[in-house]
């Protein structure tokens, strides 16, 4: 384990007694004391006079990378991890991993993070969408949602893989990115755990971190610096992994260019060429399949629209919900992002920029499922995400994977759905879903009406002895449960069946 610090002794303790605390017990903690300047190498030299298990090495001021890289020179362990001197290790992170690879002979095992927050531990944004569920001996090109997973302290390493690969830190400030991409795809195996195996905290108090300056020119400059190196090693050796990262790209680093031009006060070239220069590195498709307001931002940076891009951002944050989408056109209807200057006479920014057409999509649910005692009345919801409008055409259908049996459909208010089934007319005991066709100013979408409580696709299984009409009770309405009604709790069981 390898600990560099470096000016945070606020956290230092409580970061070296989670790793003293590790139910893996057979640890060595090397910590490389990176120059600091305030009470941290204290701090180190108590841990190493109680604990053996800890070493303290002293270096001047090189940065994370180089004090990483002496630290791996120091371990004599057969695997390898890094924490950061102000972040936690949760007492069986280590266990968990290295007990993985040891069942495995994975080369790496890696796991979910939280951010340590202002009032608590939320998920990492860092790796939001990774690790849904453990996958075990898997690897970065089979599942590329892993260019997500760009830390380095989130994971174990074997040691000799790491040998191996020659695997080294660079000098800056983002210096584990790199790093994290080359180990995935070397790699032979990988290991996901679902559990959460470090905690990020984000500084409360005294200076921010090198991450928490993400908007200053000379930390965007290494960003870019890291993005080329990531990019070039994904050229070479995974290309089928750019695409994802270019997006990744997208969605997490840009926010930061956009903070800083929106923070500038001073003259905005500089920063206007790097954004520029950060754009040209990545896929031109990319680019333009990035989300409308987002292609709306990239739009002003490239021709130094700063006034306009502020006021962009403050739309974005200004809104509790995503902005809507509203057609134009008769003959041809186009589906455009209702943003700020959307066919502004004076900007002319072309209506491709905005063009929305591709983020809509179904919004259908299930809501309520009576029996009246000679049939089952449904109502649903079927609307367009985004799209303000009633929707003037919709279908449904009932299907068990072989039959497919229409409904007759009748509206209620803008977008009600309700529907008639004869259980005379459901035959077999194969579940049911609903099925939904809606059709708006020359957009077509179909889909399954998901439950309206649970968010899974709403399934249905009719009992064989219910289809003769006979001894079904009559449905009482049930005031604890929004949006839906109760019957008899063997028929409630079979309505909201799977």
């Amino acid at each position: 384990m390898v600990v560099p610090v470096h000016d945070v002794e606020p956290y230092l303790t409580e970061c070296l007694k989670s790793l003293a605390a590790q139910t893996l017990e057979d640890i060595e903690v090397i910590v490389v004391d990176d120059g600091s300047t305030d009470g941290g190498r204290r701090v180190a030299e108590d841990f190493a006079a109680r604990d053996g298990r800890f070493v303290l090495v002293s270096q001047r001021n090189l940065g994370p990378g180089p004090a990483r890289n002496v630290g791996v020179g120091r371990a004599r362990g057969t695997y390898l991890a890094f924490a950061d001197g102000d972040d936690v290790v949760p007492p069986e992170a280590y266990e968990r991993l290295v007990g993985t690879l040891a069942a495995t002979g994975s080369d790496l095992a890696t796991g979910a993070c939280g951010g340590w927050w202002t009032g608590g531990l939320e998920e990492s944004t860092l790796h939001e969408k990774v690790f849904r569920r453990p996958h075990l001996c898997t690897h970065i090109t089979d599942r590329p949602v892993l260019v997500r997973d760009r830390t380095v302290w989130n994971k174990v390493y074997r040691r000799d893989f790491w040998e191996r690969c020659g695997l080294r830190f660079p000098a800056g400030i983002y210096e584990d990115v790199p790093v994290a991409m080359q180990a995935h795809v070397l790699a032979t195996s990988v290991d996901m755990v679902g559990d959460v195996v470090y905690h990020w905290r984000k500084r409360e108090e005294g200076g921010t971190s090198i991450t928490q300056r993400r908007s200053e020119l000379p930390n965007l400059q290494e960003r870019l610096s890291a993005i080329r190196s990531v990019r070039t090693f994904f050229d070479d050796r995974a290309p089928e992994l750019l695409d994802g990262f270019d997006a990744l790209v997208l969605e997490k680093d840009t926010i930061f260019l956009f903070q800083a031009l929106e923070r500038c006060t001073e003259d905005p070239g500089p920063l206007l060429d790097l954004g520029r220069a950060w754009l040209a590195e990545l896929g031109p498709h990319v680019l333009a399949g990035a989300p409308s307001l987002r292609r709306l931002e990239l739009h002003l940076l490239r021709r130094g629209l700063i006034r306009e891009l502020r006021t962009v951002r403050e739309f974005r944050r200004g809104r509790e919900e995503v902005a809507r989408v509203v057609p134009r056109g008769w003959r041809t209807t186009g589906w455009y992002g209702d943003y700020p200057f959307f066919r502004d006479r004076r900007l002319r920014i072309p209506d491709e920029v905005f063009d929305a057409r591709d983020e809509l999509k179904l919004v259908a649910r299930v809501e309520e499922c009576t029996w009246t005692g000679t049939d089952y009345r449904l109502r649903a919801y079927v609307g367009i995400h985004r799209v303000e409008r009633k929707v003037p055409k919709v279908s449904l259908w009932l299907s068990d994977g072989r039959r497919r049996v229409p409904l007759e459909v009748r509206r209620k208010g803008r977008y009600g759905v309700l529907a008639v089934v004869d259980p005379a007319r459901l035959d077999g005991d194969r579940p049911w879903k609903l099925g939904v066709r809606a059709e708006l100013r020359g957009l077509v979408f179909k889909g399954w009406c998901r439950d309206g409580e649970a968010g899974g696709t709403w399934r249905w299984s009719v009992p064989g002895w219910s289809r003769t009409v006979m001894d079904i009770p009559p449905v009482v309405p049930d005031s604890n449960r929004s949006g839906a009604s109760r019957g008899h709790a063997g028929i409630h069981e079979d309505l909201f069946a799977g």
